[in-house]
């Protein structure tokens, strides 16, 4: 039996005569009286265990995107169903007021996800719950309670039903708005606009005069001897490049960044948004992506998409992908690149410049990928570092500005030597990384890298 606030306020009126005459009996007489309408209001509310309910839910949601999860309650009790419902989800669900109520359904007090039910034997309602999920990955939905109250409202019956349920939130993919304009440079690149490239490729595209800063490797010569000036080809970028991105699943990738709380985004999370633009724009350009989710062992992989295929793929893969406390295998990353890319090809390593574990990790091992690939190694920087380095009104502040500051060349250090070995390094804050690895693809590309 669960008893409700109004059986509390009437049993709380019994005191009232205590203060007045405390010798009389009638608290007793009173809780006796409250007491058995509570048992009355129970025998009377409608069995909880015969009220049927289903779950809607969408089978997937874009992160801190809007999605709603319906209940559909049908009252086989046989009596009238006067009853709080909720829908029960985690926190990162994101779980809110629904939508469309109708008038035999309102919202209740406690919390989201409840619902005021009051259904004739017999009928139906649907219990809308809006989700605006706050993580990536499955979602699972808890149980449904269901608490049917007597016709009084001071006590009823309460079940849990197990009703399944889960919602699959996939990666946000807010930097999609630096889509468009790169766009618009790799149709000025691939000269289906106005402007031509200047400088190397791999497709012929057409000839023209030579102006200072071209490169003397691009000069024809036979035309030049014609036409008695200097004369240089232009290339035009070739299309159906192979291009592999390693996304590091490591420890390294668990670090959050963005916030001195530890309440940012773990460094995945920008990794992902930049590996989904990059992908993007490859795919556009008709180059042929595959990604690799990796530590020890392959936490994902999205090889042979293509077209309209390729982002719903690698969003659906990269759903469910989360950090593992575990040292990177960068040998093991040298085996995969190797077994799955025979020719040359545009290789991104997603991880950290964090020096220790480059020195430990990816030095070793970069110049092999360098000697077959293309190499570029993407990392995201801790704004909060760069925060620190600003800090200068106290003495702990002055030895934090310090720390950062070494930290930094360190990094610089690192990066240097990843450069020495033939790879290019990008590093930004989160919002940046997705854009400047873009702009480094293209650059690449503009220099028939690719």
């Amino acid at each position: 039996m669960v008893v409700t606030w109004r059986a509390a306020a009437l049993m709380g009126l019994g005191v009232v005569p205590v203060l007045i005459w405390p010798a009389n009996g009638t608290v007793l007489i009173w809780a006796t009286v409250v007491v058995l309408a509570c048992v009355a209001d129970v025998a009377l509310a409608a069995s909880p265990r015969r009220v049927a309910v289903q779950r809607r839910v969408p089978g997937s949601v874009r992160l801190r995107s809007e999605a709603t999860s319906e209940l559909v309650v049908r009252n086989a009790s046989g009596r009238r169903l006067r009853a709080v419902v909720r829908d029960a989800w985690g926190p990162s669900a994101g779980a809110g007021p629904g939508r469309g109520r109708s008038e035999r359904v309102r919202p209740a007090a406690g919390g989201p996800g409840r619902h005021h039910v009051d259904l004739p034997d017999g009928e139906a309602a649907r219990l809308p719950t809006t989700l605006v999920p706050t993580r990536r990955g499955d979602r699972a939905a808890g149980g449904v309670t269901v608490r049917s109250l007597g016709p009084l409202g001071l006590a009823g019956r309460q079940v849990t039903l197990p009703v399944p349920g889960r919602l699959r939130v996939l990666p946000e993919f807010a930097s999609r708005k630096h889509l468009p304009s790169r766009l618009a440079r790799l149709r000025e690149m691939d000269g289906r606009a106005a402007v031509q490239i200047r400088g190397e490729g791999t497709e012929f595209d057409s000839l023209r005069e030579y102006v200072v800063g071209d490169d003397v490797r691009s000069i024809d010569w036979r035309a030049t001897a014609r036409r008695r000036e200097v004369v240089v080809r232009t290339w035009r970028p070739e299309r159906d490049r192979r291009v592999l991105i390693v996304l590091d699943t490591g420890r390294t990738a668990a670090a959050r960044v963005g916030a001195a709380d530890s309440t940012g985004a773990p460094r995945l999370d920008a990794s992902i948004e930049a590996a989904l633009l990059l992908s993007a724009l490859a795919g556009h350009a008709g180059d042929r992506v595959e990604l690799v989710a990796f530590d020890r062992t392959v936490r994902a992989r999205v090889a042979g998409a293509a077209g309209p295929r390729l982002m719903p793929a690698l969003a659906e893969s990269l759903a469910t992908v989360e950090p593992v406390l575990l040292e990177t295998d960068w040998p093991g990353v040298v085996t995969q690149v190797r077994t799955r890319m025979t020719q040359r090809a545009l290789v991104v390593l997603l991880t950290t410049l964090d020096p220790a574990a480059v020195e430990n990790g990816l030095l070793p091992v970069v110049d092999q990928l360098a000697r077959d690939h293309t190499v570029v190694v993407a990392s995201v920087a801790d704004e909060e570092v760069a925060g620190l380095r600003a800090g200068r009104e106290t003495v702990a502040e002055v030895y934090d500005a310090a720390a950062a500051a070494r930290g930094d060349l360190e990094r610089t250090a690192v990066t240097t030597m990843l450069r020495r070995y033939g790879a290019d390094v990008v590093e930004a804050l989160p919002d940046d990384l997705a854009p400047r690895l873009a702009d480094e693809y293209l650059a690449l590309k503009a220099a028939g890298r690719l």
